[in-house]
Order: C-alpha cells, then sequence, then structure tokens
C-alpha cells in the first residue's frame, strides 16, 4: 500500500478560501496553474496507485486557516487525514488544535522556514509552545517540523523535554548535499537520529537537493537509511509543489530504495505512515 505523507491541496476558490500566506508572500507552486482541488488530489492517486494521504496544510496559501484541508478529509474521510498549521505561540493553542483535531487533524505542523520563508526562525524552542507539545506527546500527536540545519540544535532541546512526542522531519531537515560524501553539511540532521521519536521524511526536495554538487542518490540515500533505518523514514510526494504527476513522483521515490528489501521498500512508502496515522488504517 502506498501511502503519501506530503501532498498539498489548493483551491481556485479564492473567495471560500482567502489567499493569507504565512509571511505576507504566496509560494509560486500554490498558483493558480499549479492548484489542484482535493478532487484532483484523488484522481492523481488513483492514478499513481496511492491508497491514502496525510494532507499538510499550505502554510504559504491559507496561512493558519485549515479550512481546506478540512473540507478534503470530510469529503474524502477514508483516503485522507489533515496535517494542520496554527499558532503554537498563541495563549489558546492548545483549544484551537483540539478544534482541529474534532474536524479530521490527526497531524500537526510547525513551518519555522520556507522558499517564502528563508532563515531558521527561533521560535521552535520557545517556552510559549511547551502546551502544545505537551497535549501532541499526551495524545501521540505527531508533529511534523518544517526546519533547516540551523534549527537543529533547538528542535533536540524540544525532544529532549518531551521525548513522548512524535516527531517528522519535513524534507529530511533541508540540509545541503552540494558538498557531497561524507555530507558533512547533513551532520546536524544527521545527529538527530539519536531520538527514537523523531522520523525523516523523504520527498522529491530531497532528491533534488541530491543531484547537485558532488551529491548524488546513490550515495545519499544509504547514508540516510543506515543512520535513521527504514522504519525512519516515509515517503512524501510535495505535490504539486514538485514538479511532475504524483504517479511519476512515486516511482521516482521509490526507485531511490530499490538496494533495499522490498519489505523496506513498503515500510518507507507507506507502512510507516500507517503507523504514524494509525486514523489512516
Amino acid at each position: 500500500m502506498r501511502v503519501d505523507t506530503h501532498p498539498h491541496v489548493i483551491s481556485p476558490d479564492t473567495k471560500r478560501y482567502p489567499l493569507n500566506p504565512l509571511g505576507g508572500k504566496r509560494s509560486d507552486w500554490s498558483a493558480d496553474a499549479h492548484s489542484i482541488t482535493p478532487a484532483e488530489l484523488i484522481a492523481a492517486m488513483d492514478e499513481a496507485g496511492v491508497a491514502k494521504a496525510a494532507v499538510v496544510h499550505s502554510s504559504t496559501t491559507y496561512g493558519y486557516d485549515n479550512s481546506l484541508v478540512l473540507d478534503a478529509v470530510a469529503a474524502y474521510p477514508g483516503r485522507l487525514t489533515a496535517v494542520c498549521s496554527f499558532d503554537a505561540l498563541a495563549d489558546n493553542a492548545v483549544e484551537v488544535l483540539k478544534g482541529l483535531i474534532a474536524r479530521g487533524c490527526s497531524g500537526i505542523r510547525f513551518f519555522t522556514t520556507g522558499t517564502t520563508m528563508p532563515g531558521q526562525a527561533t521560535w521552535l524552542n520557545s517556552p510559549r509552545t511547551y502546551p502544545v507539545w505537551e497535549y501532541a506527546s499526551s495524545i501521540k500527536l505527531p508533529i511534523c517540523v518544517q526546519a533547516n540545519p540551523a534549527g537543529m540544535e533547538m528542535l533536540g532541546e524540544m525532544m529532549d523535554r518531551f521525548p513522548g512526542a512524535p516527531v517528522i522531519l519535513d524534507h529530511c531537515g533541508r540540509a545541503n548535499l552540494d558538498d557531497g560524501p561524507p555530507y558533512a553539511q547533513s551532520q546536524p540532521v544527521f545527529a538527530m537520529a539519536r531520538y527514537p521519536q523523531l522520523t525523516v521524511k523523504f520527498s522529491p526536495a530531497v532528491i533534488e537537493r541530491a543531484g547537485k554538487g558532488k551529491a548524488s542518490i546513490d550515495t545519499f540515500v544509504p547514508l540516510l537509511v543506515d543512520t535513521f533505518g527504514a522504519d525512519r523514514i516515509m515517503w512524501g510526494s510535495n505535490f504539486p509543489a514538485s514538479p511532475g504527476s504524483l504517479s511519476e513522483i512515486e516511482q521516482v521515490c521509490a526507485a531511490a530504495f530499490v538496494f533495499l528489501p522490498p519489505t523496506d521498500v513498503d515500510k518507507i512508502m507507506g507502512g510507516n505512515a500507517l503507523r504514524m496515522y494509525p486514523g489512516l488504517r
């Protein structure tokens, strides 16, 4: 079973779903020409043989308004679940989170860096987020963190404090890989393997980085697997933000692990996601 942990949905209906990108700048990929509705995502999943998906809310399109991704889950409850973003620094953050969970959210996302917000936000280890971490830890709610290597120290501090919180690191920590083996620039990310609660997300963004400079898929992916193990890597398509159809993306990502036994490939491409998001079972 293929389970995608990182597709997005973007509606052309900006009246029903108003644009309000986090940081004030909308991502290029989410422009109308690249929009994909929930129905179109389901059609793409069917074509690609993807059974289920944890749809990641687009913070660079809608800010903290999760209406679209939650409506998608309501329309396709057997196929989709939602990974939502909200203001974790707010005084009522836990109450907001409970409301999102009641509407189909089964994971949350801390967006601390990205193409429209370069650099690394410093609020990742803020004490003001402790209540969210504590609540997520108590109910085993996955926390997806989009951070770069500069944020690993802050993330480690939070995992030290909340060892029961399941954490997913988006795009393998957005490390620069162009230095090639032994990938010294990636060491802050590899060092996170010491936290058993952490799973890394493998996406086309990682493949793109592994195609630059002295890097290659053939040298980086085996090192990634040796470091984290097949049980702590999950596939995410980043569709439609990354180029290509969902079917093409699935094939390229699965091919990166062709050196592994089929059972390990199945874990990375679906099994681990079902464990992380029990609602998708």
